[in-house]
């Protein structure tokens, strides 16, 4: 596997992780920073690592699949 296939621009699911993985961050930003009450900490906690696991399997796809070939004109 090399990294450079995680990086395709072109690719919906490129976009797709790094939105997911960016909310990831700033909803675990959200719970250390900020004074919840013990549910909706547990709530936005559980949110962020679904969001980093989904972000991470697109990640992972993103770099198990092989890269579409370049048509040669």
């Amino acid at each position: 596997m090399k990294l450079a296939r995680l990086f395709q621009p072109r690719n919906p699911l490129f976009w797709i992780a790094m939105v997911l993985n960016a909310l990831s961050a700033a909803l675990a930003w959200i719970v250390h920073n900020r004074a919840l009450d013990s549910w909706a900490m547990l709530i936005v906690g559980i949110f962020a690592v679904c969001n980093a696991l989904a972000g991470s399997w697109l990640v992972w796809r993103l770099l198990r699949d092989e890269p579409p070939s370049r048509a040669i004109n």
